[in-house]
């Protein structure tokens, strides 16, 4: 059953049998939630002042269709929030699941409003407040140090993130021109595409990012994937989550924040509770900073190409000194 915009009567029908709705509750509105990068997601209004939030994944990525991708995703998303039940904490930032289609790749979520994610911050880099990263480094805390029998492995997905972090950005061959992005970001491209000895380093960070660790990480934290709602802060689209190193996630925060200007990138990782690396997660964020200034997942900086010159050295130093 695929869903989406504008819902067939037979979709209609198709969700109304699922049940999570009342017996004499039906859709009166349907609409876009979000701009949904990965996935389709819609919400649903209905005529008991409700609503509701759909996501389904397809086998390609929603923003890009031209790249084709894991459409099991949801299945990870689904078990990450399963892994969370019975943590308070966790809970309270998470959507809650209120059914489960798998064999479509499709599920209902509560809705969590009128939310607004953190995208802003590369124009406003106090977005982001001292109590959010607080509250972000409880949640990474918490979530790191849960004990997880079991977790889907998420092998393709990691894959393609694999792909897009560690491999494309670097490739000689991989003809994207980065001057349609920026004129003069191409030129500086060439500079890491021949660095033999950085992109060694790159291939074996990449080799520990495809092993699999002891904790539970979110996989894509950055403030695409904060949400701050009516009810406070929230981390949604976990469809990349894996069992690894925490240093990951923390080293992507720790990038967004560098290309944010946030002044807390240096301090934020005070509130971690758990022992690190730093070489490690400073390592990872260089790597994401060169990822996001060369690669196809480009943010809305507003930089001039001297600065991306800078960051980028910056990265490239970041990532030698591991």
């Amino acid at each position: 059953m695929k869903i989406q915009l504008p819902l067939t009567d037979e979709a209609k029908a198709y969700i109304k049998q699922i049940g999570f709705m009342a017996i004499d509750e039906y859709i009166l509105d349907e609409e876009i939630a979000g701009e949904g990068n990965m996935n389709v997601v819609l919400r649903i209004k209905t005529n008991k002042i409700q609503s509701y939030i759909l996501k389904q994944s397809r086998p390609y990525v929603q923003k890009y269709p031209q790249i084709a991708a894991p459409q099991e995703r949801i299945l990870t998303e689904i078990a990450y929030y399963k892994a969370l039940v019975g943590n308070e904490l966790l809970e309270n930032y998470s959507p809650k699941i209120l059914w489960a289609d798998e064999p479509n790749y499709l599920i209902v979520m509560s809705d969590l409003g009128q939310a607004a994610d953190f995208m802003g911050v590369y124009s406003k880099p106090a977005l982001l407040t001292s109590t959010h990263l607080k509250e972000l480094m409880q949640y990474l805390s918490a979530l790191h140090s849960l004990e997880i029998g079991s977790f889907v492995p998420n092998t393709a997905m990691k894959i393609l993130n694999h792909e897009h972090i560690f491999n494309f950005p670097f490739d000689i061959a991989n003809n994207f021109d980065l001057n349609t992005v920026q004129e003069g970001l191409a030129e500086i491209s060439e500079i890491y595409k021949n660095d033999t000895e950085l992109k060694r380093k790159i291939r074996h960070l990449g080799e520990k990012y495809l092993e699999s660790g002891k904790s539970l990480l979110h996989g894509d934290f950055y403030p695409g994937s904060f949400m701050q709602t009516h009810t406070g802060l929230k981390i949604i689209d976990p469809e990349f989550a894996f069992m690894g190193e925490p240093e990951f996630d923390l080293g992507v925060l720790k990038a967004h924040l560098l290309l944010a200007g946030n002044e807390a990138a240096e301090t934020f990782l005070d509130n971690y509770t758990l022992e690190i690396n730093l070489k490690l997660v400073n390592a990872y964020a260089g790597i994401e900073i060169l990822r996001r200034l060369l690669g196809i997942a480009q943010l809305p900086l507003s930089l001039e190409v001297n600065s991306k010159r800078n960051f980028c050295e910056l990265a490239k130093n970041m990532v030698e000194l591991y």
